[in-house]
């Protein structure tokens, strides 16, 4: 997915000290775009925090009547430097991308798309979807990865189950289930329901942040209560943490990593390790979709009618989707900054 504010904020984020308690990161909305704008709620990044682990973007959105929302209509648009990370609950998603995939996004199924170099790709809701439910998130790359070359993985997760409670791990391992895709950093990934009432001691790797996504139900970590749409944090250092379902049971994504030990830099749907560099990423995608390498024609409003007629430069070209790829958003008046 992309990012789709049209003027992005530069979010000036400090590493300040872990607390021992539970941190609550609340979600701002954020529409995608178009007269019936579907809206996602986006607790990655903000002011408080840039990173969870390898985690830099967290998207969550629906459960939405798409007869209402119009779904998802994500026209091609670029990525460097990360690796996105489709799930659903509910629906299905087209994916189609430049290294010749196309698939479909299911719920309890994930697509892994690692950039590297340079990525494009567009996601649409299928006609048969009427509702559409799920999370989009991001993985920042480490520097001896992101500029490998572009791919795209798709994994089913068996579930594992115990009393009240199952899991489906899609990155890592966590309560006894393993995925076996292989990832730049250290990471976990996980979908995991708890029935009404039921309590979890839920084993964590002590070398890990992590972070609680509620998406449905009630939920209380040992220090404090959650609400659908928060995200949870907790710090380094923990062996686990206790959970609560209250009386409609608890549904969460389980998100964490060794803390990334690398500063990055993100514009829109790039990233980066410098403000000219991700500038540089920018005029190649501007110029691509101008046609003719002309960045600054994009700019200023000229931008091809069809994908397939974009050079394929360093992002490629979609196959098989025809909608106008969207142009980059203006680069602020100001440098961008590093974040920590």
């Amino acid at each position: 997915m992309t990012n789709p504010d049209p003027h992005p904020d530069e979010v000036d984020c400090a590493a300040g000290p872990h607390p021992d308690a539970l941190e609550v990161l609340a979600p701002r909305e954020v529409p995608l775009g178009g007269p019936r704008a579907m809206t996602v709620r986006r607790t990655l990044p903000q002011r408080g925090r840039t990173l969870v682990g390898a985690w830099c973007f967290c998207d969550h959105y629906g459960p939405d009547d798409v007869a209402e929302t119009g779904g998802m209509v994500v026209a091609p648009h670029p990525h460097t430097g990360l690796a996105t990370v489709s799930w659903l609950f509910t629906g299905e998603i087209e994916h189609r991308d430049s290294v010749g995939t196309h698939a479909l996004v299911r719920p309890g199924e994930l697509n892994l798309m690692t950039a590297g170099r340079g990525i494009s790709h567009s996601e649409v809701s299928t006609a048969a979807t009427t509702v559409l439910h799920g999370a989009q998130l991001w993985l920042a790359l480490p520097e001896d990865a992101r500029h490998g070359e572009p791919r795209f993985e798709h994994h089913v997760p068996d579930p594992v189950a115990g009393e009240g409670w199952e899991a489906r791990v899609f990155l890592g391992s966590l309560l006894g289930s393993s995925s076996p895709l292989p990832t730049a950093t250290p990471l976990l990934g996980a979908e995991l329901t708890l029935a009404p009432g039921v309590g979890l001691d839920l084993p964590l790797e002590p070398t890990f942040e992590h972070a609680l996504l509620l998406d449905a139900g009630s939920l209380t970590v040992a220090e404090g209560p959650l609400a659908p749409g928060e995200l949870g944090y907790l710090a380094p250092g923990r062996a686990s943490a206790r959970l609560e379902a209250g009386g409609e049971g608890a549904r969460l994504l389980v998100l964490g990593g060794e803390p990334f030990g690398e500063a990055i830099v993100m514009f829109w749907n790039f990233v980066g390790r410098s403000h000219e560099e991700v500038a540089a990423y920018r005029a190649d995608w501007q110029g691509q979709v101008a046609g003719d390498g002309d960045a600054a024609a994009a700019d200023a409003g000229r931008v091809v009618a069809d994908s397939q007629d974009v050079a394929p430069g360093r992002f490629g070209t979609v196959e098989g989707d025809h909608r106008r790829p969207l142009p980059s958003p203006a680069l602020p008046g100001t440098r961008l900054r590093e974040r920590h």
